[in-house]
């Protein structure tokens, strides 16, 4: 029987060092919030593999569907023989779509592959080259979502300089020092100087940036780009990788601020850990691609499309919109306590809506601690807890557990993310 040492081995010896796993740690088996590995080690997971198990490991409706869909096909490719679980899950996407004009929706595997689709669908709409993105946000690391993201390290290392037409403005965040008449002093001065607004084909943000740092992108910047978008024609493109499906205590971030977009990426936490994403797009917009333009040998698969079903019953019968609000209450309410203590790790900025909740983690100057971090996060997987870090200094961390999480398992998870803190200070 192998165990965590010898499958490390392995690991080094078959697969490239530019896919860097967290943790040494091997899954064995999960429920809901709860993990083991090969060694037997049990961890409760306040990382749901990076905001995709927002209805937790192995649902039993989620199962269930998927077993059934099993007993039918697992492929076609929907370019040749479509199936109705596609359609069906087109349908209740475009009634879910937080605009009023008619929506469409197209489906692919991956996060990346749905920005990347967005993009073109946008390009087709407009006959523009031009993308407009956000520094510090992540779209993917393909070639055209790796030159989207706003990050250099480790996304864009050795990988060469980017396509044309993509242009980053600052993200506002008060802990960058930028505020939103920065970020859109920076836009009109990119139309003055680099590329008109005639030119620009779409402007790519997320409601709540992820690998930024969990930092909210305000009403008044959405409302502005919504401005500037309509003015010249541009399509605006909320990228919901992460925030989609519940996270915020809204089926999409966006819907936070009360502003339409025109186009919606999705994936993650769509199909319950099965591989599936999206486009959910303004009707005219959607159909400027020509027949074959859009699709994918795997996109749209029917396992994944039943899972995705499920995932939106769960979300409805569990009344999990609301469930995100009273976690994430619980957690910020936790943090805030642990914000006051003086025997633990400096933490500051608590933030986020819905569970979409994260912190910074800074040195008692109040300066970024990234090294602090990373021993805190090592000091909580020892513990049995599961955490991620993120943000442009390395120093957030970040909570994502399941939004099924029973009330007794977040509050274990909260106390030993407590002891971290104390025992890494």
């Amino acid at each position: 029987m192998s165990h965590n040492s010898d499958l490390r081995d392995r690991h080094i010896a078959a697969i490239p060092r530019g896919l860097a796993s967290a943790f040494p740690v091997y899954a064995q088996r999960a429920e809901n919030s709860e993990i083991w590995d090969i060694d037997g080690n049990r961890y409760i997971d306040f990382a749901g593999g990076i905001a995709v198990l927002n209805t937790g490991h192995r649902h039993p409706k989620v199962m269930a569907a998927v077993r059934d869909q099993l007993d039918h096909f697992t492929h076609t490719a929907f370019q040749i023989l479509p199936y109705e679980p596609y359609v069906a899950l087109c349908e209740r996407l475009n009634g879910l779509a937080p605009f009023s004009a008619p929506a469409k929706s197209v489906l692919f595997s991956t996060g990346a592959e749905a920005v990347e689709n967005a993009i073109k669908i946008a390009r087709a709409s407009t006959g523009r080259p031009g993308v407009i993105a956000f520094s510090g946000g992540f779209h993917g690391r393909t070639t055209l979502t790796m030159a989207l993201t706003g990050k250099v390290a480790p996304y864009k290392v050795k990988f060469g300089v980017a396509p044309p037409a993509i242009y980053h403005v600052p993200f506002p965040a008060p802990s960058h020092g930028v505020s939103v008449a920065d970020t859109l002093r920076a836009l009109d001065t990119l139309f003055r100087a680099d590329i008109a607004p005639t030119d620009v084909a779409a402007i790519i943000i997320e409601p709540v940036q992820g690998e930024g740092g969990f930092l909210p992108a305000p009403t008044e910047l959405l409302q502005a780009l919504r401005q500037t978008c309509d003015t010249h024609g541009i399509v605006l493109i909320a990228d919901e990788v992460q925030t989609g499906f519940a996270r915020t205590g809204k089926m999409f971030g966006i819907e936070h601020s009360g502003v339409e977009p025109d186009l919606l990426t999705v994936a993650k936490s769509l199909a319950g850990g099965f591989p599936l994403s999206g486009v959910i797009g303004r009707a005219d917009i959607m159909d400027a691609a020509e027949p074959g333009g859009l699709g994918g040998t795997y996109a749209g698969s029917p396992m994944a499309c039943a899972a995705a079903l499920a995932v939106l019953d769960v979300i409805g019968e569990e009344g999990l919109l609301s469930r995100a609000d009273a976690l994430g209450a619980t957690i910020r309410g936790a943090l805030e306590e642990l914000a006051l203590r003086n025997d633990g790790v400096p933490i500051s900025a608590i933030r986020g809506p819905g569970a979409m909740i994260a912190f910074d983690i800074v040195t008692d100057s109040g300066e970024p601690d990234a090294a602090t971090t990373k021993r805190v996060i090592q000091t909580a997987l020892a513990d049995g807890l599961v955490l991620l870090s993120c943000g442009i200094y390395s120093n957030t961390i970040r909570i994502l557990c399941p939004l099924t999480i029973s009330d007794a398992l977040l509050e274990e998870g909260l106390t030993k993310l407590g002891r971290a803190l104390v025992a890494t200070h």
